[in-house]
């Protein structure tokens, strides 16, 4: 029996060791960890790899989210518009706020929010609209910035699981994270480009909403204890901004390799002839998807994670139950119906093992005994 793990972040750093080391003993022996020279270069070979005016490195995706609220003044009574179908912290870092997170469903095809539902739900209370790009795929957000400028509505990317990823607008490349107001990174271990621990980070093209946010994630403070406002303490270790400029060197191979293994994956499973209970993730016309999580539709799911498991498979639930049913939200008065594409997906979805160093081997015997399971 073969072991193909869901995720294996020990091939990945075999593969840079090292140069990951060099950076170590770099920042070691400068003994400067917190923010400093290497944070700096670091957002500076971001803006200029995504073509953003202004990177700015914080302690996390979830402190990107709600840095990015503060610094547009988000508050009690206003509304932000974003999908039911994503990780909690998009909509808990609108709650932390007192503001409401007001759901669109999703596409059912593409699992990201559906952008033709947003502007029914646009109110005089919208103060923002969070459009994940999930799984690695953007949404098409270019045919939201219009809507949202006329109404003066931001518009917040969430990039956590889409580093690299782009949409070609009018001719021209748009990497995630340099259309809206804000771009915010998470560098979590198994993202696309990922750290060694916790770190995030925001992109914009405002000069001062940059000022502000570099401000905000420094308790309020530009200069050594004169606090103009309150902030918060999220800052970006230098070691992680060292391992990070090691990885972002190669981040555009290994996206590539993600793509190969997605298109390995769809043909398998028209040679093995089980798309009849597997529906495959489609990539969006004009877009560049880097499949941060491989999502298939399956039927009779819940069985097949245990078949997969008996054989040495490893998968995950993105997401079980969305975020409109999660206990915490229950104040907020959503009921399960209100949004049934997301609640179908929950039911149906299965991410497979997707990382670049995963082998054809591998991934045919994923498949193979995916068939074996049908069949019987």
């Amino acid at each position: 029996m073969m072991h193909v793990p869901a995720f294996d972040l020990k091939r990945n750093y075999e593969s840079v060791k090292s140069e990951i080391k060099e950076a170590l003993d770099r920042v070691l022996d400068s003994q400067k960890f917190i923010l400093g020279d290497e944070v700096e270069k670091f957002e500076n070979e971001i803006a200029s790899y995504l073509k953003v005016a202004y990177a700015i490195g914080c302690g996390s995706g979830t402190d990107a989210l709600l840095l990015s609220l503060l610094a547009l003044d988000v508050r009690d009574g206003d509304e932000v518009i974003t999908t039911p179908y994503t990780f909690f912290a998009t909509a808990s870092s609108i709650v932390r706020l007192r503001a409401r997170p007001v759901f669109v469903d999703i596409d059912p095809l593409t699992y990201n929010i559906d952008i033709n539902k947003i502007e029914e739900r646009i109110t005089s209370r919208t103060k923002a609209v969070i459009v994940v790009h999930l799984f690695g795929q953007m949404a098409p957000i270019e045919k939201l910035e219009l809507l949202l400028s006329e109404k003066g509505v931001h518009l917040i990317e969430d990039c956590a699981q889409s580093f690299g990823s782009w949409r070609k607008v009018n001719g021209e490349i748009k990497r995630c994270g340099t259309i809206g107001t804000f771009g915010c990174f998470s560098f979590y271990p198994t993202k696309n480009l990922g750290g060694y621990g916790d770190g995030g980070l925001m992109t914009t093209d405002v000069d001062v909403l940059a000022k502000r946010i570099r401000k905000l994630r420094s308790h309020g403070s530009l200069n050594d204890y004169i606090h103009e406002e309150l902030g918060m303490n999220s800052r970006l270790d230098a070691i992680q901004a060292a391992i990070l400029r090691c990885k972002l060197r190669h981040v555009d191979e290994w996206n590539k390799k993600r793509r190969i293994i997605a298109e390995r994956y769809h043909l398998l499973f028209e040679t093995h002839e089980i798309t009849e209970f597997v529906k495959y993730p489609r990539e969006m016309e004009g877009g560049y998807h880097v499949f941060n999580q491989y999502v298939i539709r399956c039927k009779k799911r819940d069985a097949l994670i245990e078949h997969l498991n008996e054989h040495g498979v490893g998968t995950r639930i993105y997401y079980p139950l969305p975020l409109h049913l999660q206990p915490a939200f229950d104040s907020l008065g959503y009921k399960k119906g209100d949004f049934p594409e997301a609640e179908k997906l929950s039911q149906d979805c299965l991410a497979l093992p997707m990382y670049p160093e995963l082998m054809p081997e591998e991934q045919e015997y994923v498949v193979e005994t995916m068939a074996r399971f049908y069949r019987q």
